[in-house]
């Protein structure tokens, strides 16, 4: 009697942890600074999801100095941004198969590289601030023409639209052309 009320114990005192872990894991990741965003929709045939998380300006210069130009970045906050299609698409021209893939940018002053990389599910950037990317596993790379937006966007957000999807903040908005 008394070890089946031990074992009782034990299974409720799990079960309670464990309910604990999981409402706290949850609402870590609703209360981060850079906080978790969808975007999705559909372009032709495919449907098109971007997860990432959403950094805000808070005042600092992005593209250039906190967000450096010829480096590569992982396109959001924590977690690496991850592109999701469920039909083969052409990116830029190019072809990328469905799939799930880690997106990552290289910013420019006059042009931006998109790398889609098989690797998904790691932090987006090392202890001494590059990104977690393995260029082996690279699928893709396209360009990108970077503009200036009609309006401040204080966080960063991607749309998907009927002709691509389109990364904004701060001042910059970049097009990337998928059919």
């Amino acid at each position: 009697m008394k070890n089946k009320m031990i074992s009782k114990g034990m299974i409720l005192g799990a079960l309670c942890m464990f309910l604990s872990v999981a409402a706290w894991a949850q609402q870590d990741k609703a209360s981060r600074p850079s906080p978790p965003m969808t975007a999705s929709g559909k372009v032709g045939g495919a449907t098109i999801t971007i997860n990432y998380s959403s950094p805000s300006v808070k005042g600092r210069k992005i593209f250039g100095e906190l967000v450096p130009y010829d480096k590569v970045w992982r396109a959001g906050a924590n977690e690496a941004t991850i592109f999701e299609t469920d039909k083969d698409i052409m990116v830029e021209g190019k072809k990328l198969a469905a799939g799930k893939y880690s997106l990552y940018a290289q910013p420019g002053e006059k042009e931006w590289s998109f790398i889609f990389n098989s690797e998904t599910g790691q932090w987006g950037i090392k202890r001494g601030g590059d990104t977690s990317k393995d260029a082996s596993k690279d699928v893709l790379t396209v360009k990108a023409k970077p503009a200036k937006s009609a309006s401040m966007n204080e966080k960063l957000m991607y749309e998907v639209t009927s002709k691509g999807f389109v990364l904004r903040w701060e001042n910059t908005e970049v097009p990337v052309a998928i059919k």
